[in-house]
């Protein structure tokens, strides 16, 4: 390897380096889905990024989804989908496949990646240890449709989490709630990982997904979006479809005391550590009114 190379190395390490002193003892929430899931190299690149984190003194929390996984087999028993607004429709069927899928092959594949890795992992969903209470969605149902066990979080009890991390071990939690009736219900993962988020006031909220970030009416991507801008860009058609529940998602966590919020490119390797420890960073950063904004290339004030 010649000098340059070399040079470029410790270079790389030295700009990681003040984001590494910011972050260190704090709880940094990861939700896991999309393409980052589904394609080999990404997955134990994502894998690499928790534990590499974990070594350098930070609590990696995951809460990962599994919508592909979930459709795959409930067409293999010929079980069909029915979607409202981008919610997938849950009877009793439905939900003995999405615990099945998400507790028992998901999360249990997701450990085993970071265990391999190098890290020491436990699974968890949001009924163990009474994490995570919701009821049945009442609400969102323009349409007058009933989403049936699809449940929204009513209150998140984070001793368990607690609990692992204080014995370094990193929380992997599959977003399967219970109700104060004992009933099962399916969870959005990006909700599921904003509630876990807001209730272990988690300096960061990460959210992988399959775009580059948020883009502006130019089809630039934006850096760095201050929340009172969020609203405009959804009135004026710029953030729409799919990205608006994330938005919304990452905005209540920041109302809700998370520090900032990322929504990022997982299809890149790496996304999670490129995305915190360099000073370009591989998406959109959501950010209070009062935070300054950072700019392509120049994050480095910011880490200070």
């Amino acid at each position: 390897m010649d000098k340059p190379s070399l040079i470029d190395r410790a270079e790389v390490l030295l700009e990681a380096l003040p984001y590494i002193r910011r972050f260190a003892g704090k709880t940094i929430v990861v939700k896991y889905g999309g393409h980052a899931m589904a394609d080999d190299e990404l997955k134990r690149a994502f894998a690499e990024d928790i534990v590499l984190l974990k070594f350098v003194g930070i609590h990696p929390v995951v809460v990962h989804g599994g919508g592909p996984q979930i459709d795959h087999m409930l067409t293999e028993l010929h079980i069909p989908s029915t979607f409202i607004r981008g919610m997938r429709v849950t009877d009793p069927a439905t939900m003995r496949i999405v615990e099945m899928v998400l507790v028992g092959q998901i999360n249990g594949e997701i450990v085993s990646l970071i265990n391999s890795a190098g890290g020491n992992a436990v699974g968890i969903s949001g009924k163990d240890g009474g994490l995570i209470l919701a009821r049945r969605m009442t609400s969102g149902n323009a349409n007058g449709g009933d989403l049936g066990m699809v449940g929204e979080v009513v209150g998140v009890s984070p001793g368990v989490v607690g609990a692992l991390q204080s014995k370094d071990y990193i929380p992997v939690i599959a977003p399967v709630a219970t109700s104060i009736e004992g009933e099962s219900l399916n969870i959005n993962a990006d909700i599921a990982a904003g509630k876990v988020a807001e209730a272990l006031e988690a300096e960061k909220l990460l959210l992988l997904t399959d775009v580059v970030g948020i883009k502006d009416g130019s089809g630039e991507l934006i850096p760095t979006l201050p929340a009172s801008d969020t609203k405009k860009l959804i009135d004026q058609g710029v953030i729409q479809a799919g990205m608006i529940p994330k938005v919304e998602c990452g905005l209540e966590a920041l109302s809700r005391g998370v520090k900032q919020v990322h929504i990022i490119d997982g299809r890149v390797r790496h996304a999670v550590l490129l995305e915190l420890f360099t000073d370009q960073g591989v998406g959109t950063e959501l950010t209070r009114d009062l935070a300054r904004p950072r700019a392509r290339g120049a994050r480095k004030a910011a880490a200070g």
